[in-house]
């Protein structure tokens, strides 16, 4: 028979690991407050009745980096995203904000985590007359639509890659949501994209990070190459 230990020591020896979470993503502080889980019984028949959001770690070629993501209940579209370095709340107020400009939902419903239970990420909320949803301790399948969702991102994308830094897995990411959003069909919608399904355009996807996406950058690019044209004829000019 073959034991544990000579299973280890041969993935070992191959280079195999197990693919498992381990940097813990959630972390509450006593002293916030909580709120109680809105969703539970709840009937979501439409758009922008109750986002969630949550966040994950991506494995880097060295170390990690975490994700955010801020997602529409009934459609499954990533309204935005973001990542960082560190699990300060920064990046998630980033990502808060970006989906913000897009639209406002009646419910917000995230984890017990200190990013979302921070005072400015609540008084954001309350700002928009926002329903604050959290799930309950050990309570997972309650924010089970995230959960589905970086279970995607990581199979279909992140495992198959090698980030060599941030810039890389953000060029990465942008791709595979507008993937996600625009051109992956769901089964639980009736073979629809999340886009087709929330009724937005395609350039309404934002994320919180500086980079534009490729469309754009294409866009900046030709018109700074117009506009150097235009000085060179008014300087011989």
């Amino acid at each position: 028979s073959v034991n544990h230990k000579r299973i280890r020591r041969l993935m070992r020896k191959m280079g195999l690991c197990a693919v498992y979470p381990r940097p813990r993503t959630t972390q509450n502080i006593i002293e916030h407050s909580k709120y109680p889980c809105l969703l539970r019984g709840l009937d979501i028949s439409k758009p922008d009745m109750a986002w969630c959001s949550d966040i994950t770690y991506i494995p880097m070629r060295r170390g990690f980096m975490y994700l955010v993501a801020v997602m529409d209940y009934y459609s499954r579209y990533v309204l935005s995203w973001s990542v960082s370095n560190t699990l300060e709340s920064l990046f998630c107020l980033d990502a808060l904000d970006e989906a913000l400009r897009i639209s406002v939902p009646q419910i917000f419903h995230s984890d017990q985590g200190k990013q979302y239970t921070c005072g400015e990420f609540v008084d954001t909320l309350r700002s928009h007359d926002i329903d604050i949803s959290m799930s309950g301790k050990g309570r997972a399948f309650d924010n089970i639509l995230v959960e589905r969702l970086w279970r995607t991102v990581k199979y279909e994308e992140v495992y198959l890659q090698e980030y060599a830094d941030g810039h890389e897995l953000i060029r990465s990411l942008e791709s595979f949501f507008e993937y996600y959003n625009y051109r992956k069909p769901h089964q639980s919608l009736d073979g629809r994209t999340p886009g087709e399904v929330y009724g937005q355009k395609e350039d309404s996807l934002c994320s919180a990070q500086a980079t534009p996406s490729p469309l754009k950058a294409n866009e900046l690019t030709a018109a700074a190459s117009t506009l150097n044209k235009d000085k060179i004829g008014m300087d011989n000019g």
